[in-house]
């Protein structure tokens, strides 16, 4: 059983950000019901084209990513009908979590002060490009713009020279680290009304998270008043200490070293490359040693492990003390045994997809596929009472789908 089993989300969103949250909640053991437009559904199920990557049927993992686990009804809540229904479902809900802008949340009857008039202890999630806050407050926007662009990733990660800017690692990447977030107050709020009997409005925005992801760096920036400029392509990664940087291997891979204790670690890391004699080598004796001779030692370490492959090295490094990794792409990190190990990576209907990050009592939460366009309306809105000829007077009036 999970931690918010029992707990029931009225989810009016699009897209990958709040969505996402849903499905963090779904996994956590929410019943979490998707409200889609009585007609075309959510947009996200149209994206079959992800640059190079293109998928034809279903399942289609740009949609399964963001909405495993959960209900879908169609509902069509620019007629009074429609706004009744969505009423109905947060009169029994726990949580309503929407990603609709505040023009949008009035036009529909979804703002907090409509859905509090149905029930006034529901925590009302809102999920926002720039805030609640501020002259553009009412702004839409993807994580492209917000997180990656807005909120300092990109300039920040993009080498000096280079023509234009690094683009995201692939779609919905600060989408899903924000929802994961909003998730979070969610629980939080939860909480707090377990306590204390008081909902709470929680807020969690694109901009904000990516501010939040690089707190560190801008934090740095804001102290000495310079941005943080990343190192050119193929460069040491740091210009003081041999065991922090990337390694290529004989197979072209490359490993990731970081160490941020060299002494500590030289003589193992000597000993792990066959290379013993090093580790009482006065060049690298002591801190400041390691750091006036750092391009000396970083050829020798680069020359060592260019001679094996990444399979060799794994198994090599495997006693070795300080930290390292593989530097794995995005179908490589299916063959990890640590991943597959903790169970990170999870069959859901007929994909894999990754769960989110918390556990609880060292157990993966299990995931089941996300549902098909409306493919519950009737046991939803038969869930909460309405008879037959009700659901059908309302499929009838155009509604619900």
């Amino acid at each position: 059983m999970g931690p918010l089993e029992g707990i029931r989300v009225l989810e009016v969103a699009m897209y990958g950000f709040v969505p996402s949250a849903g499905a963090v909640l779904a996994d956590w053991g929410a019943d979490v019901v998707k409200v889609e437009h009585a007609v075309t559904g959510d947009p996200q199920r149209g994206l079959r084209q992800i640059g190079r990557m293109r998928v034809e049927g279903d399942p289609n993992p740009n949609v399964e990513h963001a909405n495993r686990g959960k209900r879908s009804i169609g509902v069509d809540m620019s007629v009074p009908e429609g706004r009744a229904v969505i009423h109905d479902l947060a009169r029994e809900a726990d949580v309503f979590l929407t990603s609709f802008l505040p023009q949008a949340r009035t036009k529909f009857g979804i703002d907090v002060d409509d859905i509090r008039a149905v029930n006034p202890k529901i925590v009302y999630a809102r999920g926002s490009a720039l805030g609640p806050r501020g002259a553009e407050s009412d702004k839409g926007g993807f994580d492209m713009t917000a997180f990656w662009c807005r909120g300092s990733v990109a300039a920040t990660i993009t080498p000096p020279g280079t023509e234009g800017m690094v683009s995201p690692p692939g779609p919905a990447f600060g989408d899903t680290i924000s929802g994961t977030n909003l998730a979070g107050g969610i629980a939080a709020a939860l909480l707090k009304r377990e306590r204390t009997g008081e909902p709470s409005v929680v807020d969690v925005s694109l901009l904000g998270s990516g501010l939040w992801a690089m707190g560190h760096t801008i934090a740095l920036s804001a102290h000495l008043g310079e941005p943080m400029v990343a190192p050119v392509p193929g460069a040491h990664g740091a210009p003081t200490n041999p065991l922090s940087g990337l390694y290529v291997t004989a197979d072209g891979r490359y490993l990731s070293l970081v160490m941020l204790q060299p002494v500590k670690f030289w003589a193992d890391v000597c000993r792990h490359i066959d290379r013993p004699e090093l580790a009482t080598d006065p060049r690298f004796g002591t801190s400041a040693d390691i750091a006036a001779n750092t391009q000396e030692a970083v050829a020798i370490l680069r020359e060592a492990f260019a001679s094996r492959t990444l399979a060799e090295w794994t198994e090599r490094l495997g006693t070795l003390s300080g930290p390292w990794a593989p530097v794995q792409d995005s179908l490589q990190v299916g063959s990890d045994p640590q991943i597959r190990a903790n169970e990170y990576l999870i069959r859901a209907g007929e994909l894999e997809l990754v769960a989110n990050p918390v556990q609880f009592d060292v157990t993966a939460p299990e995931l089941a596929p996300g549902p098909e366009f409306a493919a519950q309306t009737e046991e939803i809105l038969l869930g909460l009472g309405l008879d037959w000829e009700r659901v059908i007077a309302l499929k009838t009036a155009g509604a619900i789908t």
